[in-house]
């Protein structure tokens, strides 16, 4: 199976959605490693708000299984979605963010800089940040396991900013290099793709 071929018959659809308006958002800053946000920099009160409206006007097909990154502001917004519906929760450190290496903990101004040279080569470590390559195949390698787990499922998949567009550019077939020419996904947003 390759999830990366245009005619791949999907099994399950997936809700691919960001986390809500964070404190490290709110705060301007870089939080990537497990060692900052599995524990710390969970929703603002402005994501709290975000999930609130977004699950009053819900537009979406209702998961019937939420998968997440465990990263606090991945888990608390599983967690209101997953109540809202009934659901279990499962975690997938696949999903985590993008560890932005020695930038972590820095002002969120310092993601420009990574992203120009994730357009010359999706290979770079600049940093030591984690390669946009070992991004978009772990990420791949989380829905191949959803895909071959489940059949007829709709999976909310929690996760964060750059791993999700590095996803999407794979799944679109293009060059991962090309992940910031797409839309930025704006938190709380939700992406359909799948059957």
């Amino acid at each position: 199976m390759d999830l990366l071929q245009p005619n791949y018959a999907w099994r399950n659809r997936y809700l691919l959605m960001r986390h809500g308006h964070s404190q490290a958002n709110a705060q301007g800053k870089i939080i990537s490693s497990p060692e900052r946000g599995l524990t710390n920099y969970g929703l603002s009160e402005q994501g709290e708000q975000q999930l609130v409206e977004l699950l009053a006007q819900w537009r979406w097909p209702e998961p019937t299984r939420v998968v997440h990154s465990d990263f606090l502001r991945t888990t608390q917004t599983a967690a209101r979605v997953a109540a809202a519906f009934a659901r279990d929760m499962q975690k997938e450190e696949r999903v985590r963010e993008r560890h932005f290496g020695e930038l972590d903990g820095q002002a969120d101004s310092h993601y420009p800089q990574v992203w120009a040279f994730d357009a010359k080569s999706a290979e770079h470590t600049q940093w030591q940040v984690e390669p946009v390559s070992r991004v978009a195949t772990r990420m791949c390698a989380a829905l191949e396991a959803l895909e071959q787990r489940f059949e007829g499922e709709t999976v909310l998949v929690v996760s964060h900013g750059d791993p999700l567009q590095i996803l999407l550019t794979a799944l679109a077939s293009k060059p991962l290099t090309q992940h910031r020419e797409q839309p930025a996904l704006l938190p709380a947003s939700i992406t359909l793709v799948g059957g």
